[in-house]
């Protein structure tokens, strides 16, 4: 199993690299750390057309793959690789699809306060295209923290039970205890009216077909507002959140509606995105195809 790594020699790219660790000693998985460059071309004015300074940024480059792959404790097998793209989405899109890679970490742009996310050029373009979970790494304290317990977001329209099951394997198959919450936020209006009765008796039925598999908790938080009910849920060190691409998101691919983008600028824990019915290579389609997924 392979994991995609967009680097860049910056905190983000330091950030993005100490997340896929954590992800990857759990799951035993391999990290390809990924440097994008600019095309080369006479038409795009990134770079003058000389012999000489394309051996000066390929030696730059090479240098700061070095200082990447430096970052990468020893017990983690990691290889690195520069790809030239027109933009960083397509560099990682395109190195994710040639390895196969069962998820794509990209660090989140520095703008958020404190360690919560804003979601940078590189998010905006990665996800809406991105053939496999994405997960944008917050600003962290720049040290690999194992994963304590996975959270999923459970919703209650068409494609939850998708990602509760991709919750699910990732848990069973690392040993972690799973909570599944539902958010309620009074600002949802009529669609929210009447939610917490549904939410918990979803939450219930979940939990007790699972319980037999693993250790599985529910939890129904409640604000004002999407980021309220965030902020009001307890959240372990390390802890991962898994949600749901957005029912408008064409097969196979991520659209981060509103209240996902919401979660993401309230969080202080990364965030794992899954494309809508996300499949694994050899799997069918759907629910029985992330029962048996080998991704997140």
């Amino acid at each position: 199993m392979r994991y995609t790594v967009g680097y860049t020699a910056d905190g983000r790219g330091h950030d993005a690299v100490c997340l896929a660790v954590a992800l990857a000693r759990r799951q035993g998985a391999s990290l390809d750390l990924v440097l994008v460059a600019p095309e080369r071309s006479a038409y795009s004015g990134s770079h003058p057309s000389d012999s000489g300074f394309d051996d000066l940024l390929s030696g730059q480059l090479h240098t700061w793959m070095d200082q990447g792959l430096a970052l990468v404790p020893e017990d983690v097998p990691a290889r690195g690789e520069v790809v030239r793209a027109e933009s960083d989405a397509e560099g990682l899109i395109r190195a994710a699809e040639d390895a196969g890679a069962s998820l794509i970490v990209i660090g989140a742009s520095a703008a958020g306060p404190g360690s919560r996310y804003s979601v940078g050029n590189v998010a905006r373009g990665l996800l809406p295209a991105s053939p496999a979970p994405g997960a944008p790494a917050p600003r962290s304290p720049r040290r690999p923290a194992p994963v304590p317990r996975l959270t999923c977001a459970v919703g209650r329209r068409a494609g939850a039970d998708d990602v509760v099951s991709v919750a699910v394997t990732s848990a069973r198959r690392r040993g972690l205890p799973l909570r599944l919450v539902a958010l309620l936020a009074l600002d949802a209006g009529r669609e929210g009216a009447g939610a917490g009765g549904e939410a918990h008796r979803r939450l219930a039925d979940a939990a007790s077909s699972l319980a037999a598999g693993g250790q599985v908790s529910v939890e129904t938080a409640r604000g004002t507002s999407v980021e309220e009910a965030i902020d009001a849920l307890a959240w372990d060190e390390g802890e991962v959140l898994l949600v749901g691409s957005s029912r408008l998101a064409q097969h196979m691919r991520i659209f981060l509606g509103s209240t996902a983008a919401r979660i993401l600028r309230a969080l202080t824990v990364p965030m794992v995105v899954v494309p809508r019915t996300y499949e694994s290579p050899g799997t069918g389609t759907g629910t029985a195809a992330l029962q048996t997924q080998e991704g997140v």
